[in-house]
């Protein structure tokens, strides 16, 4: 049943859209990766240029959801004094 499944270009559209609703429910762009991976490795499954087979396409979504996170990083990631460092606490003025 896996099998079949894995191979249908839906159903990694489908978990790709079920990731970008974790990511609305948990920011961070944590699963955001994923998601564009799960929908670019649809894409490739859809249009015939993805390998076949369950390992395969894991495979596939792994570096799609690698170059996707490191896109991500490189576009939105951390920005230099984004972070806050207190070095002081508000009680120390008594």
């Amino acid at each position: 049943m896996w099998q079949s499944l894995a191979d249908t270009w839906w159903a990694w559209i489908v978990l790709g859209f079920a990731l970008g609703v974790l990511e609305v429910l948990a920011p961070g762009y944590i699963f955001l990766g994923f998601a564009i991976g799960a929908v670019l490795t649809g894409v490739l499954v859809g249009l015939g240029l993805a390998p076949m087979g369950l390992p395969a396409l894991i495979f596939v979504f792994a570096v799609a959801s690698l170059v996707a996170w490191l896109v991500l990083r490189r576009t939105v990631g951390v920005r230099n004094g984004q972070v806050k460092i207190w070095d002081r606490d508000i009680n120390d003025d008594r």
